[in-house]
């Protein structure tokens, strides 16, 4: 029997299941490797730790591991109910918490090794994290989609960290009691932009789709509600979907350099954004969020469970 020893947290009301000791030996490389090692070899793990009975759709997992930048204070892979992420935001403000919970770091500046490059974040204590993400950018404008069903919908394709289709004025409202039809709403825009063949600039699929409205706080500036690759929405404001937005605001010049953008998430969570520009012009979002520990769990794996490795898993024999 294998024991995982896990940390559990949420973000803005987003879940991360944290994994600081146990899990598969991914050896050597870069995380991208690793991520693919992981993905390739490992993956009941996955399934065991994000899947049903342990976990849920909305659940994203996080699995510690050593970085081979040594100015780096742990390297992490992200993954959900149906593969693996890029980065995470929210995920990322997880981790924080949860490595200073343990006592792994304290207050400060520090760097977390990911698959896509190098987060920085700033430990400000309370459970609070300033997250540096990766450069972000817009790659397209003014699309327009004709959604079968919904009508004509125009959005922006852009990068934080994984790829977006950002809408301003969606067709539904932003309201916690609509979710299941902004969940229908922007599957079918995702289905949509499949069909149509729209991309990231690198050819990648776009997995998130935001979509944008006026917040329920005059304090702050939107509310969001952003689909999850599998299929989920986001509880949380979404830190790599507010970074898309960040750098479709900059584009559009609505946000300066270092001004604030205050954004809600579905449920009424809030990050406070803003960006600053590096010698090539590039927009590296900072977003600072709260992360809360739910528990501190061991996680047994039993090989005679024939659910051990999460519900809809091929079943695998005693010794596999």
């Amino acid at each position: 029997m294998e024991r995982l020893s896990l940390i559990d947290t949420h973000t803005g009301g987003e879940p991360t299941r944290v994994v600081v000791a146990g899990g598969p030996d991914l050896g050597e490389g870069s995380l991208s490797q690793r991520r693919t090692r992981f993905r390739e070899q490992f993956d009941h793990y996955r399934r065991a730790l994000v899947a049903e009975p342990r976990g849920s759709d909305v659940m994203v997992g996080a699995l510690v591991c050593p970085p081979t930048d040594p100015s780096c204070c742990a390297g992490v892979i992200f993954f959900n109910n149906v593969g693996y992420l890029n980065m995470c935001g929210h995920g990322t403000i997880g981790v924080a918490v949860a490595l200073a919970h343990l006592g792994r770091i304290g207050a400060g500046e520090h760097r977390l090794q990911t698959p896509v490059g190098i987060v920085s974040f700033e430990y400000l204590g309370e459970n609070r994290v300033r997250l540096e993400n990766v450069p972000s950018y817009r790659s397209a404008h003014h699309v327009m989609l004709e959604v079968p069903g919904w009508g004509t919908v125009c959005g922006d394709v852009a990068w934080g960290g994984n790829w977006f289709f950002l809408v301003e004025t969606p067709l539904e409202r932003v309201e916690l009691p609509a979710v299941n039809r902004l969940t229908a709403f922007t599957t079918a825009i995702r289905r949509e932009l499949g069909q149509q063949g729209v991309t990231g600039a690198d050819g990648g699929e776009i997995d998130h789709i935001e979509l944008f409205g006026p917040p329920l706080n005059p304090d702050n500036h939107a509310r969001n509600f952003v689909l999850c690759p599998g299929g989920a929405y986001d509880r949380s404001p979404c830190g790599t979907g507010t970074s898309a937005k960040l750098a479709c605001l900059h584009a559009d010049g609505r946000l300066a350099p270092g001004e604030v953008w205050r954004q809600e998430s579905i449920v009424g969570s809030l990050f406070e954004a803003s960006y600053r520009l590096d010698v090539d012009g590039q927009v590296i979002p900072h977003i600072v969020g709260t992360a809360y520990v739910n528990a501190e769990t061991t996680v047994l794996l039993d090989p005679q469970d024939p659910f051990c490795w999460g519900i809809g898993d091929p079943p695998r024999t005693v010794d596999s």
